[in-house]
C-alpha cells in the first residue's frame, strides 16, 4: 500500500525530541549547569584582569577550566561505561557545588588570591570532566535511535548557548553583584542539574556475560582503537590541530576587550556573547550544509574564516567591526567542531561509542586548554597583536592536514556489530585474567593467489590490533606447502573474549576475502594458547 505525503510521518525534528520526559529533564539541567559555568568561568577571567590587570593570568583561567577534560576525560568515559553513571553524576556535582560554594565566600570576603582561583576552578573543572561522559551517554539512550541525530544536535546548541549567555549574564551581573555573586549562581546551576539527574537518573547498563571491564583496561582499549583506526585517528588529528591554533582567541578575549575596545566586564561578556551566538546560529543549519559541500569544504572554509577573523581581533579598535566578526568566529568554530565529532560518532562502533565521544573531548579541549597558556604566554613578550596573527597562521597552516588526514564518514558496516560464534574448541574456558592469550589461525593457500592473499590478509593487522590484539604477524611455512599462520596477541582471556565481541560486519568481509584464497577443501584452523611461565 502506498503511503500518501499527506499521511507520512514527518522526519524528527530538532526540537521534537524535547518531548521524551528524560531527555527533555537532562537537557535542560545540562543546560542550565554549563550556563552558570560559563559565568564561573567569564567572573574568574575578568577578576584577574580586575585585580592584576594580567592576560597571561586571564588565559590561565580558560586552561584551569579546561585541562581536566585532557587529563580526565578519558578515564572518565570508562567509568561510565563500567559503573553506575547516576551515582557518578551526582558524587561529582556535589563536590563541585561545594567547592564553587567555597569560592564564592572567600571572593565575597577578599580572601581570594588569584592562585586559589586558578584551583579551585581546576578541581571544579575535574568535576565536570568526570560527569561529562556519562551525561553525555546517558543522553543519547534517553531517545530513540532514529532521533539521536537531532539530539546530539540539540546538546551542541545547548553547550554553545551557554558560552553565548553565561558571559552575557555575568558581564552584566558583575557591576551589581560582582565575582563572589555570580560564583553563588554557578551553585545554583549546579543544585540544579543535580535535581534533574535525581528526577531523570540514567538507565543501567544492559547485562551482558562478558567479563567487565577495569579502569587502565578499558582507558588503553579506547586508546589502542583511536591508534590502529585510520579513519578515528584523522579525525582527533585534524581536532587537535583546530582546537590548539584556535584557542588563542578565546583565552585573549578579556585582553582583546580591555587594550584592544576599552571595554570593561559587560564588553567582555557581549565579546563572549558573540562567538556563543555565531555558534548557535550555526548549528541550526550546519548539518545541511555538510551534506551539500561535503566534510572537508566545512571545515576548510571554518578554517578561513576562523583565521581571518583572529586577525580581525588583533588590531582593529572598532567595535562595530569586532563584534560582528566575532559572530562569524563562533560560526566557524562551530561547523569545524561539530564536523570533527559527528565524524568520529559515526565511525566508530557501539562498544566505544563513550570513549570515542571522550576522545573527541579529551582532543578538544585538551589542546584548547594547553594553548591558552601558551598564547597567553606569549602574548606577555610580544604583544597581543602579534600572538593573536601567529595563531591565525597556525590555523591556516593546520590545512595541509587535509592530504594526510582526510575526514570521511564510516560505512555502516564498518559500525554494525558482527555476529559471534562461540566455536573455541577448547576443553575448559580459562580464567578471566589468565594470559597473555595467543591465537594462531593457520591458512592453506592456493599458490596461484598468494600475493592476493598476503595483500588481503594485511588488512586484518588493524582490526586485530584495533580491538585489543597488543601483536599481529603474518608467518609463512618454510617447507613451502602454501600453509601461513596469522598469529595475534590479548593480555588476558577476557581481553579476547571482548576482542570477539567487538568485531564488524566489514572485519567479517575481510575474513571472508582472505578465506576466498584457500585451496579448494580446505578450512581455517584456529589454536588457542595461554601463557604459563
Amino acid at each position: 500500500m502506498t503511503v500518501s505525503a499527506s499521511t507520512r510521518p514527518a522526519p524528527p525534528t530538532v526540537w521534537g525530541v524535547l518531548r521524551h520526559p528524560g531527555f527533555k529533564g537532562l537537557w535542560s539541567g545540562g543546560s542550565v549547569y554549563f550556563i552558570g559555568n560559563a559565568m564561573l568561568t567569564m567572573a574568574a577571567a575578568w577578576r584577574m584582569v580586575e585585580v592584576d590587570g594580567s592576560s597571561f593570568l586571564a588565559a590561565l583561567v580558560q586552561t584551569a577550566s579546561f585541562l581536566p577534560m585532557f587529563l580526565l576525560v578519558l578515564p572518565a568515559g570508562v567509568l561510565a561505561d563500567i559503573s553506575d553513571r547516576r551515582r557518578l553524576i551526582q558524587r561529582a556535582l556535589g563536590v563541585q557545588a561545594v567547592l564553587v560554594a567555597l569560592l564564592s565566600v572567600l571572593t565575597m570576603v577578599g580572601a581570594a588570591p588569584a592562585l586559589l582561583i586558578l584551583l579551585l576552578i581546576f578541581v571544579s573543572g575535574c568535576c565536570t570532566a568526570l560527569m561529562s561522559p556519562a551525561w553525555n551517554s546517558s543522553i543519547a539512550e534517553s531517545v530513540p535511535r532514529d532521533e539521536l541525530p537531532q539530539a546530539i544536535t540539540l546538546v551542541g546548541i545547548a553547550f554553545n548557548a551557554a558560552r553565548a549567555v553565561g558571559p552575557a549574564l555575568a558581564g552584566a551581573a558583575f557591576l551589581w553583584i560582582g565575582a563572589g555573586g555570580i560564583f553563588s549562581l554557578a551553585v545554583a546551576g549546579t543544585l540544579w542539574f543535580m535535581h534533574m539527574v535525581r528526577r531523570h537518573p540514567p538507565a543501567p547498563h544492559p547485562p551482558t556475560r562478558l567479563p567487565p571491564e577495569r579502569l587502565w583496561g578499558g582507558t588503553m582499549s579506547a586508546i589502542r582503537f583511536a591508534r590502529h583506526s585510520e579513519v578515528v585517528l584523522a579525525q582527533l588529528v585534524r581536532t587537535v590541530a583546530f582546537g590548539a591554533a584556535g584557542s588563542a582567541l578565546w583565552a585573549l578575549l578579556p585582553a582583546v576587550g580591555q587594550q584592544q575596545l576599552g571595554q570593561g566586564a559587560a564588553g567582555y561578556g557581549l565579546l563572549m556573547g558573540c562567538m556563543g551566538g555565531g555558534a548557535v546560529l550555526t548549528g541550526l543549519w550546519v548539518g545541511r550544509a555538510r551534506t551539500r559541500i561535503g566534510l572537508e569544504r566545512l571545515v576548510g572554509g571554518a578554517c578561513i574564516v576562523y583565521a581571518t577573523v583572529t586577525v580581525v581581533a588583533a588590531f582593529s579598535r572598532q567595535p562595530a567591526l569586532t563584534y560582528p566578526a566575532l559572530v562569524a568566529a563562533g560560526g566557524a568554530w562551530m561547523a569545524a567542531m561539530s564536523t570533527f565529532n559527528t565524524a568520529t560518532q559515526t565511525s566508530v562502533p557501539p562498544w566505544v561509542r563513550a570513549r570515542a565521544n571522550a576522545l573527541h573531548t579529551l582532543s578538544a579541549l585538551g589542546p584548547f586548554a594547553i594553548g591558552s597558556a601558551f598564547w597567553g604566554a606569549l602574548a606577555v613578550p610580544l604583544g597581543l597583536s602579534n600572538a593573536l596573527s601567529l595563531s591565525a597562521l597556525a590555523m591556516l597552516t593546520g590545512l595541509v592536514l587535509m592530504r594526510r588526514f582526510p575526514l570521511r564518514v564510516g560505512a555502516l558496516r564498518e559500525v554494525t556489530p558482527a555476529s559471534v560464534f562461540d566455536d573455541f574448541h577448547i576443553s575448559e574456558q580459562p580464567h578471566p585474567d589468565a594470559g597473555p592469550v595467543a591465537v594462531e589461525i593457520a591458512y592453506q593457500v592456493d599458490p596461484a593467489h598468494t600475493a592476493a592473499f598476503l595483500e588481503a590478509v594485511a588488512l586484518l593487522r588493524a582490526p586485530r590490533q584495533r580491538d585489543g590484539a597488543t601483536f599481529w604477524r603474518l608467518y609463512r611455512d618454510l617447507g613451502g606447502s602454501g600453509a601461513y599462520v596469522e598469529r595475534f596477541i590479548v593480555d588476558s582471556w577476557a581481553d579476547y573474549l571482548h576482542q570477539r565481541s567487538r568485531a564488524t560486519q566489514a572485519d567479517e568481509a575481510l575474513e571472508a576475502q582472505v578465506r576466498a584464497f584457500l585451496v579448494d577443501g580446505s578450512t581455517v584452523q584456529v589454536r588457542h594458547y595461554i601463557a604459563e611461565q
